[in-house]
């Protein structure tokens, strides 16, 4: 079967990428900006707050290793979706919690996972349903960062591992082996 894409923002993307990265059937995850009215945003524009836009993934992965369900609950289940226009030290609507359905069955299993994680947590998500909307693509160096600068950045060494360790703890079948 064809892959699909389903993008998602869940605060910073350097964090969000390095996640999906891992998920088995995930073949391809690019970082991106999403959600605003500025035509090509640049990163320093969407780190201002002005622009509208979310950082994202854009996830390519096989429906029959990991159907979307699963993907949208290993992306509900490794960030934190109560959070209002943050994760973490990152504030700003650019940091929201968001699901970009790409078409209406999207939007409907985005409502489901919506569901479910507030079915397990007391019902807080602020995680919202938007788009349609255009898709651009971060800057090069910002793609792939967590596997090459990424190392090396402190605040990707605080925050990706403990996300990581999240993701195998809770979602132990959906981890690529190493």
């Amino acid at each position: 079967m064809a892959t699909q894409q389903a993008i998602m923002a869940g605060g910073c993307f350097w964090c969000t990428e390095a996640v999906m990265n891992d998920v088995v059937g995930v073949s391809a995850v690019e970082s991106g900006y999403i959600g605003g009215d500025k035509p090509d945003p640049t990163y320093k524009e969407v780190c201002s707050g002005t622009t509208g836009h979310a950082e994202a993934v854009r996830v390519t992965f096989d429906p029959e290793v990991i159907a979307l369900p699963d993907l949208l609950d290993v992306f509900m289940g490794t960030h934190d979706p109560s959070q209002l226009n943050r994760q973490g030290n990152d504030v700003g609507t650019q940091y929201r919690s968001a699901i970009f359905p790409l078409d209406g069955a999207q939007c409907a299993e985005a409502e489901a996972a919506i569901a479910r994680w507030n079915a397990d947590n007391s019902g807080t998500a602020v995680t919202t349903i938007e788009g349609p909307a255009q898709w651009y693509p971060a800057e090069d160096y910002h793609q792939e960062y967590w596997g090459g600068e990424g190392q090396r950045n402190p605040y990707c060494q605080a925050t990706i591992p403990p996300k990581l360790l999240k993701l195998r703890k809770s979602f132990q079948s959906r981890v690529k082996s190493d």
